[in-house]
């Protein structure tokens, strides 16, 4: 019997050592902040105003798209056909790859800066806390200004998508990088702190934008930049100027989204703890910050939540959760949900109904 129980001892000890490993192996690939891109999509045929890519559940996702290669970046419109093995969609522009390359559907179709919208711009230095970090101003007639941040292993980019139409009702837009973003500057662990530190260069971004006559402030933020921005809501001396916030496919609990993406990796979920766990160590995070629906931001003001179901990088769950105690709360949310498309793409599955959501939506809570 003894020998039974130290052979127990043995074997939990030993699932105990590996799921610690398991765990901090998650937990590095979550702080990394080196990019490696893959290309999953074959283009198998161009044509004079098509391309068409090999079917995949990507692939045939509704509405404008990029599609990049390490060379280049076309412009895709809506699916035309679908038809064995094969999805043809309509080439709006930007470069013209070659059939057989391996390429990226990118939520982000225009680069490199605001001029591909035809927007005049100027670069501009954010004095972080860890030193200079560029951002894009583009100018406009308003003193409420957009503040636009990005999310995990993201770019600026993101923003370029609904620019014009922020510009189009006259705000003022500062996009900056924050710490660890290629042309930023790294943290000094070289690790991601998932909204912890990063709201700093927020911060930094909101006193530049003070500097150069901004009264009040609009946060908009896509899937970290959620957890980012609510920490600046939490913790800055400036989250009383923030007026409105809009969110896209915004990150509110770390903990779900690390459960989902365990899944993603086939990983069990009772794995997810020893990842928290050995991040918490690594980056001293608390995790219970970052459960808004729990423990909401000090200061809460109207915001645009807008997240789509297929997603599978940030769960929609947590979102509608938030959304359904709102009230409760003292948070005024208002809702929209999109379907049929990953994270980050309600813009890409119809441009022009989010466009009108997000200033619907800003003109009547900023009146």
């Amino acid at each position: 019997m003894a020998r039974s129980v130290w052979w127990g001892l043995g074997v939990g000890a030993g699932f105990g050592a590996a799921s610690a490993g398991v765990g901090w192996f998650y937990s590095s690939v979550l702080l990394d902040p080196t990019q490696r891109p893959v290309y999953p999509e074959r283009v198998l045929a161009v044509g004079p105003a098509s391309i068409t890519l090999a079917a995949t559940r990507l692939a045939a996702q509704p509405g404008t798209w990029g599609l990049r290669w390490p060379e280049g970046l076309a412009v895709m419109g809506p699916v035309t056909a679908a038809r064995d093995g094969e999805v043809v969609r309509t080439l709006l522009g930007g470069h013209r790859p070659v059939p057989g390359i391996t390429a990226v559907l990118d939520t982000g179709p225009f680069d490199p800066d605001p001029s591909a919208r035809g927007l005049a711009f100027e670069t501009v230095d954010v004095a972080t806390p860890l030193g200079p970090s560029p951002a894009w101003l583009v100018p406009a007639s308003r003193d409420t200004w957009v503040i636009m941040i990005h999310g995990r292993g993201g770019s600026r980019r993101e923003a370029l998508r609904v620019l014009p139409a922020l510009h189009g009702l006259g705000f003022p837009v500062l996009v900056p990088t924050y710490r660890n973003d290629e042309e930023a500057p790294a943290s000094p662990d070289g690790h991601y702190h998932l909204g912890d530190t990063e709201w700093l260069d927020v911060e930094a971004a909101v006193e530049l934008a003070l500097e150069r006559g901004a009264r009040r402030i609009v946060l908009f933020g896509w899937s970290m930049g959620g957890a980012i921005t609510a920490a600046f809501l939490d913790r800055s001396v400036h989250a009383s100027l923030v007026d409105a916030m809009v969110w896209d496919a915004p990150l509110v609990d770390w903990r779900a989204t690390l459960r989902l993406q365990a899944r993603n990796r086939r990983l069990p979920p009772g794995l997810t703890p020893f990842a928290t766990t050995a991040t918490r160590m690594r980056i001293g995070i608390d995790f219970d910050r970052f459960d808004l629906r729990r423990r909401p931001p000090a200061v809460r003001p109207p915001t645009l939540i807008v997240h789509s179901t297929e997603d599978t990088a940030v769960p929609v769950g947590p979102s509608r959760a938030l959304a359904a105690v709102a009230a409760s709360l003292d948070w005024p949310i208002e809702y929209l949900e999109v379907p049929d498309v990953e994270h980050t793409a309600s813009w890409n599955a119809d441009p022009e109904a989010y466009e009108r959501a997000v200033a619907g939506f800003l003109e009547r809570v900023l009146r």
